[in-house]
C-alpha cells in the first residue's frame, strides 16, 4: 500500500500539520507529551473537499523532517498552508507558504480538511485497531491514506490490492533462531 501511494505526489494547495499519536497518559497533552510519535500529515484541498492525503510517522517535527517530507510527497513549488510552528518554515524553501498564527479553537477554520483527515486516521486506529504500537503506526498510517485515496473505487479495491502485491517485490523476512 506505500509503495503505490509513493507514486503520487500532491499538488494544487495543500494543507498541511502535525499530530501526535499515542495511548492516553496523564500528564501533559499534545506537543511534547511523553510517549507520543508525531505524524506529518497534507492534504489536497480540491472543490467539492480533499483529494489525496499523505502521512508519515516521524521522529521529532523539525525542519530536516518537515523538509524531506515535503520532497517525498509534494510536487515542487506548491502552495501549502500552515499553521505558524517554527519548524513548519522549512515549506517556503520550494513551496509558496501560507501561515497564520491560529488558537486551537480556530485551527479548523484555517485548516479544515487536514483537521479533518486527523480526526478520521485516529477515528480509524481506535475504532479498527484499538489502538496501535509505536513500532507499526507507519504502515496502519499507510492503510488508512492508501484506503482513502481510493475512496471513490470502493468496487475496485480489493481487485487493486491484489494488483499491487503481485507486482510488489518480495519483502524478505530473516529467519528466526
Amino acid at each position: 500500500m506505500a509503495h503505490r501511494d509513493s507514486i503520487y505526489r500532491l499538488d494544487k494547495l495543500i494543507e498541511f500539520d502535525d499530530t501526535y499519536v499515542g495511548g492516553k497518559r496523564a500528564g501533559k497533552r499534545g506537543r511534547g507529551a511523553e510517549g507520543k510519535t508525531p505524524v506529518l500529515v497534507a492534504v489536497e484541498t480540491r472543490e467539492k473537499g480533499a483529494g489525496f492525503v499523505a502521512m508519515e510517522a516521524v521522529a521529532t517535527i523539525s525542519k530536516e523532517t518537515v523538509k524531506s517530507f515535503l520532497a517525498f510527497h509534494l510536487k515542487p513549488g506548491q502552495n501549502v498552508r500552515t499553521d505558524a510552528l517554527p519548524a513548519l518554515n522549512a515549506v517556503a524553501q520550494d513551496h509558496v507558504h501560507e501561515k497564520k498564527v491560529t488558537p486551537p479553537e480556530k485551527a479548523g477554520e484555517w485548516l479544515p480538511l487536514v483537521h479533518i483527515m486527523i480526526g478520521n486516521m485516529k477515528t480509524f486506529l481506535n475504532g479498527t485497531f484499538h489502538g496501535v504500537s509505536s513500532n507499526y503506526l507507519q504502515e496502519y498510517l499507510d492503510e488508512f491514506c492508501y484506503r482513502f485515496n481510493r475512496r471513490f473505487w470502493e468496487p475496485e479495491l480489493p481487485l487493486r490490492l491484489l494488483n499491487a502485491c503481485l507486482a510488489h517485490v518480495p519483502v524478505k523476512i530473516a529467519e528466526f533462531r
